[in-house]
């Protein structure tokens, strides 16, 4: 009697536990690559926002001072976790900056305002662009 009571017992085969795992194998080769996308586009919009925010600082900065200025703790900013702001120029006439976020390489944006040199990506003045 006691051996029959096991009989009708079944466990998984090796080949079900197989199955299983490469089930799991193909949804982690897609769940991944999609996770860090998305994850590339939060630094982006990371960096675009820190810009943006950037641009009301330099111009509160001017308002007082009558001109732009490239010490960002001169404008008070606080930027994003991670992200690297770089005013590569500012003058009366206008400014320029760049961002950059180390998980986010080789994504670089940049804007500039009024007489200051564009720094690639940006083209079109006061429009954050990247690359």
């Amino acid at each position: 009697m006691g051996t029959s009571a096991l009989t009708g017992r079944r466990g998984f085969t090796l080949i079900e536990l197989l199955i299983v795992v490469v089930v799991i194998g193909i949804l982690a080769a897609i769940a991944i690559p999609k996770f860090n996308e998305t994850k590339g586009r939060s630094y982006a919009s990371s960096m675009k926002s820190d810009l943006r925010n950037l641009s009301s600082q330099q111009e509160d900065y001017f308002y007082s001072n009558e001109t732009y200025t490239t010490v960002l703790a001169n404008v008070a900013f606080e930027g994003s976790p991670g992200v690297v702001l770089t005013i590569t120029e500012a003058s009366v006439g206008g400014w320029s900056a760049t961002a950059t976020h180390p998980a986010a390489d080789p994504l670089t944006c940049a804007v500039f305002y009024g007489s200051a040199a564009p720094v690639a990506p940006a083209v079109n003045e006061g429009v954050v662009n990247c690359n």
